[in-house]
């Protein structure tokens, strides 16, 4: 952790070098972002409801799954860029220090230009909040608290996966896309709207539903079991499979050449 904080350290003092870029872009961010706002709130102004969910419950229910990619783009960039890590030969000065592999790939890159994103999915968060008529109670904040944590954890790994298949292919493979930025943009809306084969696949396949869909159903009193609010928890153990492919890829690896 001590190595892992002097990176933050030296990654925050770089971007505030440059306080007007840093400004710039978290606004471009931001903007971005509620672009996507307007989208829904358009569809929803003509439609009113969304297979049974509200604007509001379903501004609750995205802004819930953009702070957890939110997070994870912002602390695990590394493993989002690390193509050009493997093709520009760092990896093989990185696979000669005597530190952690994973966590110096961790430390290369912090986007700190991402607390615009989070700003909005904090704004979109509070408004659904206060729209939704949510019975509150301790069980629920938890629930929201692990839903965050399970998408940061659950995107974290899903970057891992992308990462990993550079071992392969040296450059980035962009069908990955579908499961980074496609799983921000459907995760705009409760996966079961998309279909039951939609919804099976991101139960049992890569368990996007684990952190948005059930444990919203029970936040929002629509026939959601108690046991839903642990299912964040359980698409963190997602993060094992992308590990372990990741110490695979490290293994195939025999350098570049460069």
């Amino acid at each position: 952790m001590k190595l892992y904080l002097r990176y933050f350290t030296i990654h925050l003092k770089s971007v505030m070098q440059y306080k007007t870029s840093f400004l710039l872009t978290a606004i471009g961010q931001f903007l971005v972002s509620f672009n996507v706002f307007l989208g829904v709130y358009f569809m929803l102004q003509r439609f009113y409801r969304v297979k049974g969910f509200t604007f509001s419950e379903i501004l609750l229910c995205f802004s819930i799954l953009l702070m957890g990619y939110t997070l994870a783009e912002c602390f695990a960039r590394g493993f989002d860029t690390f193509s050009s890590t493997i093709s520009n030969g760092d990896f093989d000065r990185i696979m000669v220090r005597p530190s952690n592999v994973m966590l110096q790939v961790l430390g290369s890159k912090i986007e700190f230009t991402r607390v615009g994103r989070m700003l909005q999915a904090i704004v979109m968060f509070i408004y659904g909040i206060h729209n939704s008529q949510v019975d509150w109670n301790f069980n629920k904040i938890i629930t929201v608290i692990f839903m965050i944590i399970g998408g940061a954890v659950l995107f974290t790994g899903i970057f891992i996966i992308y990462a990993a298949f550079c071992f392969f292919t040296i450059e980035g493979l962009e069908f990955m896309n579908i499961f980074i930025d496609g799983a921000r943009e459907f995760g705009k809306y409760p996966v079961n709207i998309y279909g039951k084969r939609i919804l099976q696949i991101t139960t049992f396949i890569v368990p996007y539903a684990l952190i948005q869909y059930y444990p919203l159903l029970y936040i929002l009193d629509k026939d959601g079991k108690d046991w839903y609010m642990f299912l964040p928890l359980l698409a963190i153990l997602f993060i094992i499979p992308c590990y372990c492919f990741w110490k695979m890829g490290i293994r195939h690896y025999k350098s570049i050449g460069s």
